[in-house]
């Protein structure tokens, strides 16, 4: 979960930054961008690795208290996966295009491409993490006891919020990176940052789901 913190955020604000702020770079005019584009790309697909990582190694704990909801969390960090490799597939293609020259000087293409790793964006890391941290992971923690609810509570809020700050930006109903939609980021953002943290620190709590992991569930419900 940390890891998806530390590779995404200079993927996102700094590495992409210049093909995202100048999309005319296609054209092969201004600074060659291949570099930083290029990192961030190895970025991002560390952060798919990560992705699966979270969903997939705690499955065996989760599914104890809810085999469908740990199930349809692994298939929602997919789903986000998808959507980060649909990111970097558009803005791999912009160099590709600058490289060969194939865009001649219509930066039209650019902003095309561009237009395409936002809304992937948008779906992936803005919608399906909400949906897949937020609310299946926050309601899978609260209700278990795995980690403090309290800090269980900041995920089932944050995770509408973000959700439904998505959905805004596609209607246009608020602008895309604006002040509400950054509002709406902040619970999840520590939720999941917090989430990872403590169970580097603390790991899980004691928990009668736990006792199932090398046997028999015992906690009523725990296959339902």
């Amino acid at each position: 979960m940390v890891v998806t913190f530390v590779a995404s955020i200079p993927a996102y604000f700094i590495l992409y930054a210049p093909v995202r702020d100048h999309p005319d770079y296609i054209t092969g005019t201004g600074a060659d961008p291949t570099k930083s584009v290029a990192l961030g790309a190895l970025l991002e697909l560390i952060v798919i690795i990560a992705n699966i990582g979270t969903a997939v190694v705690p499955y065996a704990i989760f599914k104890r208290y809810s085999e469908s909801l740990a199930l349809g969390y692994v298939a929602a960090r997919l789903v986000e996966a998808v959507f980060i490799a649909i990111g970097i597939v558009s803005l791999l293609t912009f160099l590709l295009m600058r490289q060969e020259g194939t865009a001649g000087t219509d930066a039209a293409l650019g902003q095309a491409f561009v237009a395409v790793y936002d809304r992937a964006f948008l779906i992936g890391p803005g919608f399906c993490a909400g949906v897949a941290n937020g609310i299946i992971l926050g309601y899978l923690m609260y209700r278990s006891g795995l980690v403090p609810r309290g800090m269980a509570m900041l995920g089932l809020v944050g995770g509408p919020l973000i959700a439904a700050s998505g959905i805004l930006v596609m209607f246009d109903v608020i602008e895309r990176g604006g002040a509400v939609q950054g509002i709406a980021t902040i619970p999840e953002f520590f939720w999941e940052l917090s989430f990872g943290i403590y169970l580097i620190v603390k790991g899980f709590r004691p928990s009668p789901i736990l006792a199932g992991v090398d046997g028999e569930p015992v906690v009523p419900g725990a296959n339902s």
